[in-house]
């Protein structure tokens, strides 16, 4: 399996997660997510344009919709488009499209717009997934990676892309909560090409040795998404953290022990892990007993970028990527890619530095 040699990304317009309105108290419980920087479709000419995005209770899912409908795809094109370009083939060489987005809904999908603004085939055979929250970049790369194992010659470009413009809430002191949502979360898309069998002129940096989906029973309600006429809310349990710290060491075992190279243990692995927030990425380290630069890559992607849902995953392995080349031969050989998300769903990957 292969990717390209860069992971790319694009947002539209920059904002920083400190704004003008919040109180000293607020500007701590920014602090207190650890992101120093995010990226936002969302504009001062934005909120020009849709005034009624910044009244309490206001029926807006239809403006919010002709916004982040056509934000998603294109941020999704211009990451594709630097895909492409460092992959170094042609584009009429891709054969599948897998589109990942929790911020849009119309029929036909993003993915065709992205397929026809790439100008791909109309034969390219296409795959939306849709409303999975954090874990949706693994989940793509999975589905992709049996595509590509499963159609001899394919090539299967993967693309997320996530706005937070459904969730967008105007500042209200009743929900303070809503300012942890506004500094952690941020937009962006990422892109990767994934196929079996590389060329000559291609250029893999990591190989998908294998994936694995799990859900912990009963917890459905733990994280909690509803779209009404005011857009997307999410409610979050206060157990969250624990219940992934309860599970996580399990579900890591069995990623580890399908490496069949003999006892690895989790600091012989090199890590990715989607930072839901910083308390998340504390719990597992502790749990794990993880040296503290195992996180460090986490930690730097939730810092550049906040918590960008299905793309978050992707910055983190970019990351992993840079490290790893610098580390040359004494790099880790193993690693494990983690997302968390509604369900409680755990995707893991279990992947080989090449």
């Amino acid at each position: 399996m292969l990717f390209p040699r860069r992971i790319s990304w694009r947002s539209i317009s920059v904002k920083s997660n400190a704004m003008t309105f919040l109180s000293k108290t607020s500007c701590n419980t920014c602090k207190s997510t650890t992101v120093k920087t995010r990226y936002t479709v969302m504009s001062r000419e934005t909120l020009h344009k849709y005034p009624e995005l910044a009244t309490e209770g206001s029926p807006t899912i239809k403006q919010r919709l002709e916004i982040a409908n056509d934000a998603v795809v294109q941020m999704a094109y211009e990451a594709s488009l630097v895909c492409i370009k460092e992959w170094g083939r042609a584009v009429e060489d891709i054969t599948h499209l897998v589109y990942v987005s929790s911020s849009e809904f119309r029929l036909p999908g993003g993915d065709l717009y992205l397929s026809a603004q790439l100008g791909l085939s109309n034969e390219v055979q296409r795959v939306m997934l849709y409303f999975l929250g954090c874990y949706g970049g693994l989940s793509g790369l999975r589905v992709a990676k049996d595509i590509a194992e499963n159609n001899p010659g394919s090539r299967v470009l993967l693309t997320t892309s996530e706005t937070t413009v459904l969730g967008f809430r105007p500042p209200n002191k009743a929900r303070p909560y809503d300012l942890v949502g506004a500094a952690l979360f941020g937009d962006g898309a990422a892109a990767l090409i994934i196929g079996a069998d590389p060329t000559e002129s291609e250029s893999p940096f990591m190989e998908l040795h294998c994936a694995m989906q799990q859900f912990l029973p009963q917890t459905q309600g733990v994280i909690d998404g509803r779209l009404s006429e005011e857009g997307i809310t999410f409610k979050l349990g206060r157990d969250l953290p624990q219940k992934i710290e309860d599970n996580v060491e399990e579900f890591c075992k069995k990623l580890v022990a399908k490496a069949g190279s003999g006892a690895l243990e989790l600091n012989d692995l090199f890590w990715a892990v989607h930072p839901g927030g910083p308390a998340i990425l504390s719990g597992l380290e502790t749990k794990l007993k993880l040296k503290p630069e195992k996180l460090e890559c986490s930690r730097r992607a939730l810092m550049d970028y906040g918590n960008v849902s299905s793309n978050t995953i992707f910055y983190i392995m970019d990351k992993v990527r840079d490290e790893l080349e610098k580390k040359g031969t004494e790099g880790e050989e193993w690693g494990l890619g983690l997302a968390f998300g509604p369900g409680i769903t755990f995707e893991g990957f279990l992947m080989r530095n090449l």
